[in-house]
């Protein structure tokens, strides 16, 4: 039995697409006696063709992968794309970094472990880059003395 005039008329009237339609098994002869527009009304408001509901994905494994994601989980080499400076840019990273070190020579300049023109030597040396950490300058101080 063909059903494909019904199914397309059918689509046309519900706005939804031919698989979405769905004809009642027990009255598929009356539907097939449906050749117009008006019969096929008819048939949807006897409840005889419907449309199906919308069918979705589901959000489950998606929130499930965001809770361990907010534990800092899943962010290991095998996940990440493209370079490193993508993830942190290079002028952010330095920020952090020279912040961190101004911070130490402020803390040092404050107890009075170095005084006030090696704070500026320090500040200059970090603002040129000289320092790779603040471990690095710890060792600078601890050489020097």
């Amino acid at each position: 039995m063909n059903l494909s005039t019904q199914k397309r008329l059918s689509s046309e009237i519900l706005k939804v697409g031919k698989d979405r339609v769905y004809f009642d098994q027990t009255r598929l002869e009356d539907i097939k006696e449906a050749l117009t527009k008006e019969d096929i009304r008819g048939l949807i408001k006897d409840r005889v063709i419907q449309k199906k509901p919308q069918t979705g994905v589901s959000k489950s494994r998606f929130r499930k992968k965001l809770v361990q994601k907010r534990k800092g989980r899943k962010q290991g080499q095998g996940t990440r794309k493209g370079k490193r400076t993508a993830r942190l840019s290079r002028k952010s990273n330095w920020m952090i970094h020279v912040r961190a070190q101004r911070n130490l020579i402020k803390e040092l300049k404050n107890k009075k472990v170095i005084d006030s023109t090696k704070y500026r030597e320090l500040y200059n040396k970090v603002k040129g880059g000289f320092f790779r950490s603040k471990r690095h300058i710890k060792l600078y101080l601890g050489g020097e003395k």
